[in-house]
């Protein structure tokens, strides 16, 4: 089939290029000409395992293009995905314009019928929006094409993209016309052949189903997160409360980690609009208002924990490993570092940080900490530090040499934000320990 993909972030990259992987033509578009440029080269904006590779063999067989000619892209596509961002507004509500731009380019452009598929994580009565928007474009051309719009919410686990992708739990698709349902089928077909569901349903149902998932898991974390508190001040142990807990079948074991809060460009934003648009319906929403707090006042639990060591942080050396707000990805939006080093900077010490990926990234959101620095590896930064703080649970930083590490720092405080050591080894050691919910 041809698609076309407006956007070519996270979701647009990774959904056009695996669609391509597929056998179907797929242009992705983008208003950015340096991007696009750079994607014809192979260059990719984003980290995440095994999408350069798989970009690069598509652009090399021809099924994956690049451009910034959204009129070729919608005429030549049957069908248009919207994989544009939806950033929070002010009052936390999820900003649409740029949906709605294409959508509105789709109405001025489009030739034949066409399938529009919100792929962008957007609020219920979205599609509503978007179907006004393509009319009055037809309107005003005189013309009475058919289209559909249909919702696809993306489920993608950023770190696992491509692996979601071809093997995902669910495919929600939101459709309430048969012609369009028998299309998205038979484009889902290889997906749906590894016994993988595709779950059909209508479109408010759909646009609601991505929000209700992540405020779940986002209520999941800041559920343990609230009772690892609870553990530092009874002397109980979060990882063993969390083993207990998971085992009952009707938990389970995923999402019960605690740590140093969550991150990334969906649970934060998303819970907040889901909390607007239950407001606006005249919902309350103590739940989720809950959630969110606990979040936010988990990432700045970690540093207190410091200090606990270090009551005055003045011209101390602190050590960072990890920054972006999980492993296998660079991205930083929401990571409970950049809390983190707010903190640090207010308390004046300073800062020598590493992330496997996330250091161009980070170089840019920390430009304002002129006491912060990038060390080329994990080692590098410990030199002469006084306490090292774990933030993201990279692989590389579960089984360190902790010998060498000792011999480079100053002080031997570790502040286990991610509960990735067993503090009776680390007392083995020779460290001074604290981690959460412990």
């Amino acid at each position: 089939m041809k698609l076309a993909m407006f956007g070519t972030g996270y979701v647009g990259l990774v959904t056009g290029t695996c669609f391509a992987d597929l056998g179907n033509d797929v242009i992705c578009v983008d208003i950015d000409q340096k991007k696009i440029d750079q994607l014809k080269k192979g260059i990719i904006p984003i980290y995440e395992p095994g999408l350069s590779d798989l970009v690069k063999r598509n652009v090399k067989a021809k099924r994956l293009n690049f451009t910034i000619d959204a009129a070729k892209a919608i005429k030549e596509s049957e069908i248009i995905f919207i994989c544009v961002g939806t950033p929070q507004g002010n009052t936390g509500k999820a900003d649409l314009q740029y949906v709605l731009d294409v959508a509105k380019a789709i109405g001025e452009q489009m030739d034949d019928y066409k399938i529009i598929v919100t792929k962008s994580t957007v609020p219920v009565g979205t599609g509503d929006k978007v179907k006004r928007f393509i009319r009055n474009e037809l309107y005003k051309r005189k013309s009475k094409l058919e289209f559909d719009v249909v919702s696809n919410p993306e489920f993608l686990k950023e770190g696992a993209a491509i692996k979601d992708f071809q093997n995902p739990d669910r495919v929600v698709i939101g459709v309430e016309n048969g012609k369009a349902k028998k299309i998205l089928e038979n484009l889902y077909q290889p997906v749906a052949r590894t016994n993988k569901p595709v779950v059909f349903m209508d479109v408010k149902s759909s646009e609601l189903t991505k929000y209700a998932a992540n405020a779940m898991l986002a209520t999941r974390i800041s559920l343990m997160n609230e009772i690892a508190a609870l553990c530092e001040e009874v002397g109980a142990d979060i990882k063993q409360v969390a083993k207990g807990i998971g085992l009952d079948s009707r938990i389970g074991s995923r999402f019960l980690s605690a740590g140093a809060g969550y991150g990334g460009s969906c649970f934060p934003k998303d819970v907040k609009a889901l909390i607007q648009t239950l407001e606006n319906h005249g919902f309350n929403t103590s739940i989720l208002r809950a959630v969110d707090y606990v979040n936010e006042r988990q990432k700045k639990s970690i540093v207190p924990k410091l200090k606990r060591f270090l009551p005055d942080l003045e011209g101390k050396k602190i050590a960072l490993w990890g920054l972006s707000f999980k492993p296998k990805t660079d991205d930083m939006r929401e990571a409970p570092s950049l809390t983190i080093v707010d903190q640090l900077s207010e308390e004046y010490a300073t800062v020598s940080c590493y992330d496997p990926e996330a250091m161009e990234n980070a170089k840019v959101m920390f430009a304002k900490h002129k006491n912060t620095e990038f060390c080329g590896n994990s080692y590098d930064c410990l030199k002469d530090a006084d306490a090292l703080i774990i933030i993201t649970e990279w692989d590389e930083f579960r089984s360190p040499d902790f010998k060498r590490m000792k011999e480079l720092m100053q002080k031997h405080i570790i502040i286990d934000g991610r509960n990735i050591y067993d503090p009776e080894e680390i007392a083995r050691q020779g460290f001074s320990y604290a981690g959460v919910g412990k």
